[in-house]
């Protein structure tokens, strides 16, 4: 039986990832959509993949309704919704337009398709906010100390509203919510790792937050099972354990520059002017005060173990930018190789 699956934001990344192993399957039909064409992408280990001939893409802006007839048109049984965008294009308000207003596009063409059977959202652990007052470690069912109160992460929460919404209204069509950590990786390119490719890199002052990642691989492996198989409810996705900032500076190698917390915004101010770095307020309370998940539902559910940890995960992206600190890179990758 061939499924035909519908990827948003191909033009991206991880869109361009996921669009491709899908289309790898002869049994699935894939049909991108995004403002841009996707391009090959960047980092993987065979040195950048090509994209399937098989992968259709269509021009559509989310914000249309154009997605609607995309999806009516082309038997869509399958949506995989990865399009937010975790940093501005060009103003706030407008990523906040495409990631709310674009998702609510996504859902309403949804609701009125009589073939989609399976919708997966990419959300993030952005919308457990960052607080003094956190849990050691949150799970799915633990409620943010003190929510996302701007950027990403409160976009993410009003995302994962309105998909909470359409599940009830659709109760026959299986939703899959996925909360990503901060990704890594050869091709991920996003403030945080812009932040440690930085020459010196600030931080806050009297802070060590505990920071998690998950590598770009393992991410795109969950989206994909996911997308072929019946996984609904809402799972945190992120490598087990954590690094400590001043763990991460020491593996990057990079000089630091403690500042005080209405410093550390100012400098992200005069760099998002930049464009070069994104101190939102949101990141300064992640760099201040870190963000830990548990993911054991995650790999329950999916019979599964992520391959990388945070630090092996953390590593690899190092490794892609030649961020080995002192060490010769064949003892890095001698170290990296005992902790994953």
């Amino acid at each position: 039986m061939t499924h035909t699956v519908l990827v948003t934001g191909v033009g991206r990344h991880v869109g361009a990832r996921v669009a491709a192993v899908l289309a790898g399957d002869p049994a699935v039909r894939v049909i991108g959509v995004d403002t841009v064409p996707p391009t090959s992408p960047r980092g993987e280990r065979d040195g950048g993949a090509q994209l399937p001939d098989s992968l259709e893409f269509v021009r559509v802006d989310l914000r249309s309704p154009d997605l609607a007839r995309v999806i009516a048109t082309a038997d869509i049984d399958t949506v995989v919704h990865v399009s937010l965008l975790s940093g501005p294009a060009r103003s706030r308000s407008a990523m906040k337009e495409h990631n709310v207003i674009g998702t609510m596009q996504v859902l309403a063409a949804c609701q009125r398709s009589g073939t989609v059977r399976r919708v997966v959202v990419r959300s993030t652990t952005a919308v457990y906010g960052s607080s003094p007052l956190d849990p050691a470690v949150y799970t799915e069912s633990t409620d943010p100390a003190e929510p996302p109160s701007s950027g990403y992460g409160k976009d993410a929460v009003e995302v994962e509203g309105f998909v909470r919404g359409f599940a009830r209204r659709r109760p026959d069509v299986a939703v899959t919510t996925l909360r990503f950590a901060n990704l890594m990786g050869p091709g991920v390119d996003s403030p945080l790792t812009r932040f440690f490719t930085q020459p010196v890199l600030p931080t806050v002052l009297g802070f060590d937050p505990r920071l998690q990642f998950i590598h770009e691989d393992d991410a795109v492996e969950v989206l994909r099972r996911s997308a072929t198989e019946d996984h609904p409810g809402t799972f945190n996705a992120a490598g087990s354990g954590v690094l400590l900032l001043s763990q991460c500076v020491r593996r990057a190698g990079r000089p630091t520059l403690p500042v005080p917390a209405p410093a550390f915004r100012l400098l992200g101010e005069l760099a998002r002017g930049l464009e070069r770095l994104d101190f939102s307020p949101e990141q300064v309370a992640l760099m201040s005060h870190g963000r830990a998940v548990d993911s054991t539902r995650l790999r329950a559910e999916l019979g599964w173990n992520l391959t990388y940890d945070t630090a092996s995960a953390y590593d690899d992206f190092l490794r892609s930018r030649g961020l080995t600190g002192n060490l010769p890179l064949a003892v890095f990758d001698a170290l990296a190789g005992l902790v994953r």
